[in-house]
């Protein structure tokens, strides 16, 4: 254990300070493909009953009209969080009709590209600035990508945990830039650490045939409709999921707040050659909001980022340079499809544990060369995780993924701990316990279990994840929500159908045009 993390593990456990660790924040955000009874992309609009996409707090769509996401708010109680996350799937199966929820995180047998529907938010000129973002991600990445689906995971650590580290270590910093140099310390160690999260929860190790669109690929053939790697754990995150030439320079240094929020905000203010020659209209029609290597800032992927709540208007960089970071979004979670809402307890207490020794250990600058080794460690996870004798780069030296695996959840191990004092229980130590077991036998992750269940049933990819949409859907359709429950949702619902009328109607029927270049000015004015 460094030094560091003792001394901080040493002052959390005192006295009231140890009760500190109950205000940690935990949100979900779990995006899910609608299909029909058939297995079928559904070509049906976003159901009016689940209220406006553009909106609702809690129901909204993605990429895709057929691309839900739904939204918890951050709790305390990650039990109280994943009940939230339950409860807006039982409220959408009341809506849904015969359609069905996919299960895993690739997406089902889909229709041409130019038959998957695009998200519509209405009239009003954020809606059509949010359809026409879309337009352009389609037009960058095609619109088959945009149908991958996760788990994010937002954590923070409470406000108050921050001045007491800042004082216990004499730090001249002051409290915002003191917490959001913490959360950037956090951050550079997850990139050290992530592969291990694909290791233990990566559950996308084969998908639809079709998906690749006759693309060249080194995967293996399951059977004659699903494309697999033997030893794969997370082909979302793979160079098959998200990729992008204009974004492939753009590495965000994690070493300070500053530096990260300028590399993002020079690519949404640098024009990208192949862009630039296709422009931002064809046929007199809206293709793309500009022609920068970034539209808006979100569009940067990324496996986690830095946040902070915007104000109405605002813009995530605006944000965070005004009021510093206030919590991180994982995004690298895999949805696991033998969960009916893709992710459990068990899973989010390891996630607590793991993001605290993140945010508490020591975390050095990243180097080119760590750099380098941080990103091909999680490549070849998520494409060989569970490979017998599989090496990753350590300090530039090989290591071995078991080895370094258990080292990892041995130091992690104090946080599990210090975790289950602060809430008198064992909860994160059994969650712990769970992912040591699958260090010791990967049969027991989830993306082996994929293939076992494909491999018992005689079935491939899209008939697995059917089934299992079907049994999650008899899961929630079994036991309603409790009446108050059940109506809180439905006038969450009519609400936000009353608030984008309302928006449509009162809006300053500003020129649109006039609205992008104002938005886009926006980030222009930003300097640092």
């Amino acid at each position: 254990m460094s030094e560091l993390l003792n001394r901080r593990l040493s002052l959390l456990g005192q006295g009231d300070n140890l009760s500190l660790l109950k205000q940690c924040l935990h949100g979900i955000e779990r995006e899910c493909l609608r299909v029909t009874e058939e297995g079928r992309l559904a070509q049906t609009p976003h159901p009016e009953a689940l209220g406006a996409a553009l909106t609702h707090e809690q129901i909204t769509t993605d990429y895709s009209e057929s691309l839900l996401e739904f939204i918890t708010p951050a709790l305390a109680d990650p039990a109280q969080t994943l009940q939230s996350l339950e409860n807006i799937h039982r409220f959408a199966y009341t809506k849904l009709g015969s359609e069905y929820l996919w299960s895993p995180s690739m997406p089902c047998p889909l229709p041409a590209e130019e038959d998957i529907p695009i998200a519509w938010y209405g009239d009003s000129n954020i809606g059509q600035l949010k359809y026409v973002y879309r337009k352009g991600l389609a037009l960058r990445y095609g619109r088959t990508m945009q149908c991958i689906a996760g788990i994010h995971y937002n954590f923070s650590l409470p406000e108050k945990l921050w001045p007491l580290l800042r004082d216990a270590e004499g730090s001249s910093a002051d409290e915002r830039d003191y917490q959001s140099a913490a959360y950037i310390a956090l951050i550079r160690n997850f990139r050290r650490y992530s592969w291990l999260l694909m290791y233990l929860f990566g559950a996308s190790p084969a998908l639809d045939a079709g998906f690749l669109r006759g693309r060249a690929h080194q995967l293996e053939q399951f059977d004659a409709e699903t494309l697999y790697l033997p030893y794969a754990t997370s082909l979302r995150m793979s160079d098959l999921g998200y990729q992008s030439n204009a974004q492939a320079g753009l590495t965000p240094c994690y070493n300070d707040l500053n530096s990260y929020t300028d590399s993002l905000r020079k690519a949404v203010a640098t024009p990208y050659a192949p862009y630039v020659e296709i422009g931002t209209h064809k046929d007199g029609e809206w293709v793309q909001l500009n022609t920068n290597i970034l539209q808006i800032e979100n569009e940067y992927y990324s496996n986690i980022r830095p946040k902070r709540v915007t104000y109405s208007g605002e813009r995530p960089i605006q944000a965070l340079m005004a009021r510093g970071i206030q919590y991180v979004e994982v995004r690298c979670l895999d949805i696991n499809p033998f969960l009916p809402t893709g992710i459990d307890l068990p899973e989010a207490r390891f996630l607590d544990a793991f993001l605290l020794f993140c945010a508490l250990d020591d975390s050095p600058l990243l180097g080119y060369l760590e750099c380098g080794n941080c990103t091909g460690n999680f490549l070849s996870v998520v494409k060989e995780g569970r490979r017998p004798g599989l090496m990753l780069q350590r300090h530039g030296k090989p290591v071995a993924l078991k080895e370094w695996a258990d080292e990892l959840l041995e130091r992690i191990a104090p946080l599990a701990e210090l975790l289950d004092r602060s809430q008198g229980s064992d909860e994160h130590t059994k969650a712990l316990d769970l992912q040591k077991a699958k260090v010791s036998d990967p049969s027991l992750t989830p993306s082996a279990q994929v293939l076992a269940s494909m491999t018992e049933h005689k079935e491939g990819f899209s008939r697995f994840a059917l089934r299992q949409s079907q049994a999650h859907a008899e899961f929630f359709r079994a036991q309603a929500l409790p009446a108050d429950e059940q109506q809180r949702f439905e006038t969450a619902a009519r609400e936000s159908l009353e608030a984008q009328a309302k928006l449509e109607r009162e809006e300053d029927k500003a020129d649109f045009d006039l609205f992008v270049s104002a938005y886009q000015a926006s980030i222009l004015a930003i300097s640092n």
